[in-house]
């Protein structure tokens, strides 16, 4: 008798690239928001929560509870996405978005090097190929725009504060899909995560309530609910090493959202970039194909 879920992992591919064009609308609709950046991350976490609970609580009937560890381990890293979510929408605000974007996606690389501690094997041939193809990618799709400066300084850091909180996020999850489905693991670290982002609003004094919900539902619909369930779904198929230089599709998208929403320049060098992130997808999936 076959089993009822064949090849689970069949989709988790095509699951990470959506997931990560979907996450790339995200700074767009805090742009647009008329709410402060730390409050627009508490409505993301807090619209999503519900339904992903009631996911959560429907596809796990079946299943055997996790430990307390276990779930521990995934409310820490919610917390973590909290603090990502806080400090990369306070960033954008201080840096301009290409800095922000650029150092804020420095969780790729660093979940990549957790991959690889993690199986403790240096990387091969084509995987430093891959890799060395998105670091080029990555450079050239920002690079046009990318300035340091005294003026942007502390969005620099707050960005890079928010790439070293996801990276740890991504590690909680990576953890717990070992041996959870993915709607409880989304479900408990947005949980977690909702209540010390209105905490942090509140002691701002940033505005919460909005006057226009659209953003707001289309952040938590398109980031939180499909984004980071499609994401969550992936990481429990895919190697650390092909997540994180998935999320390097995220740079990509964003500069074509920028050129069409804000006329944003798109040259030349962007196009490449992208050319050469979408080759490193293509180059770090061959081992996993020929295995």
């Amino acid at each position: 008798m076959p089993p009822p879920f064949p090849e689970p992992g069949r989709y988790a591919f095509p699951a990470l690239v959506v997931a990560n064009l979907l996450l790339a609308f995200g700074p767009w609709m805090v742009r647009l928001a008329d709410v402060g950046p730390v409050a627009s991350g508490f409505w993301r976490l807090a619209l999503a929560a519900p339904f992903l609970l009631l996911l959560a609580g429907y596809g796990s009937k079946a299943r055997a509870a996790p430990s307390a560890a276990l779930i521990g381990v995934i409310a820490v890293g919610g917390v973590f996405f909290a603090a990502d979510l806080a400090a990369w929408h306070v960033g954008i605000g201080m840096t301009k978005l290409a800095n922000a974007t650029l150092f804020g996606n420095m969780s790729s690389f660093l979940f990549v090097i957790y991959g690889f501690l993690i199986i403790r094997k240096l990387p091969g041939k084509v995987q430093a190929g891959a890799l060395a193809l998105a670091a080029v990618g990555a450079a050239l799709l920002l690079g046009s725009s990318y300035e340091l400066s005294r003026e942007h300084f502390k969005g620099d850091l707050f960005a890079m504060l928010a790439g070293l909180f996801y990276t740890f996020y991504l590690i909680a999850v990576d953890r717990a899909r070992r041996t959870m489905a993915p709607m409880p693991v989304l479900a408990i670290a947005t949980a977690a995560g909702t209540l010390p982002l209105l905490l942090l609003a509140l002691a701002l004094g940033e505005q919460v309530m909005p006057g226009d919900w659209t953003p707001l539902i289309l952040l938590s619909l398109g980031s939180q609910l499909v984004g980071q369930g499609l994401l969550v779904y992936a990481m429990g198929h895919l190697s650390p090493v092909v997540v994180g230089l998935g999320l390097l599709t995220q740079p990509a998208a964003s500069a074509i959202i920028g050129w069409f929403a804000y006329r944003e320049g798109l040259g030349a060098a962007d196009a490449l970039g992208a050319l050469l992130i979408c080759a490193a997808l293509v180059l770090v999936r061959l081992p996993t194909r020929a295995g």
